[in-house]
């Protein structure tokens, strides 16, 4: 059952609604589960596996090819994503440059690279943005070593801002185009809203980091 389908493709229906919230509470129950998990056995990595994971947690029932890579070419408004036959390719690259900095670098920076890098590659049918902010907080909560307090979250925080959001991702779209890119915009953002979400609880005692040397996107 896919109730995209079932409605009539109207994501503003209330059936629609009522699962799609419910899968992200369940996402957010399996990313913290992660999180715990990751520092418990310090082992402060992503995989594939795992991204997956948090994909079909947002759209399972909602959308077919839950979990899955996409299998077909999608369109963003006026962005097209790679073609799916690259997607593979692009998310094992994008893997390996999470694990090879997550714990060297600033987790901010990292977190802004990787939120963009999954919108830009979009390797889903749908819930790129649900999984890549929620993989993005992950990269922050396991290199500060804990589940960062505080509510909204940094996750729920970007919905709400969302026209800050887009802007800071069509600006590192821009960048890219003009041909160095820059994710400082949606650091910035991300730093802004963490210290919101911080401010809500008693914050820990972590001050703005240098941002890391990223490797620039593959062609």
């Amino acid at each position: 059952m896919y109730v995209f389908e079932l409605v009539g493709e109207n994501e503003a229906n209330p059936n629609y609604q009522q699962l799609a919230i419910a899968n992200l509470d369940r996402q957010y129950d399996f990313l913290q589960s992660l999180v715990q998990a990751s520092i418990g056995l310090n082992r402060h990595m992503v995989s594939l596996a795992m991204i997956e994971a948090l994909n079909f947690h947002a759209i399972a029932c909602l959308h077919a090819y839950a979990g899955e890579q996409r299998p077909c070419q999608v369109f963003v408004g006026s962005y097209t994503p790679p073609a799916h036959h690259r997607v593979p390719a692009l998310m094992s690259i994008l893997v390996e440059d999470i694990n090879r900095y997550i714990g060297e670098s600033d987790p901010v920076s990292l977190a802004a690279y990787v939120l963009w890098r999954m919108n830009w590659i979009h390797p889903f049918v749908n819930g790129n943005g649900r999984t890549a902010r929620v993989v993005a907080y992950f990269i922050i909560c396991v290199a500060l070593g804990a589940w960062l307090p505080g509510a909204p979250t940094l996750p729920d925080l970007l919905r709400r801002d969302r026209p800050d959001y887009v802007a800071a991702l069509q600006a590192a779209d821009a960048s890219l185009t003009a041909g160095k890119l820059d994710v400082s915009q949606l650091h910035n953002l991300l730093q802004k809203l963490l210290t919101e979400q911080l401010a809500s609880s008693v914050p820990p005692a972590v001050g703005p980091l240098a941002p890391p040397v990223l490797p620039p996107p593959a062609p």
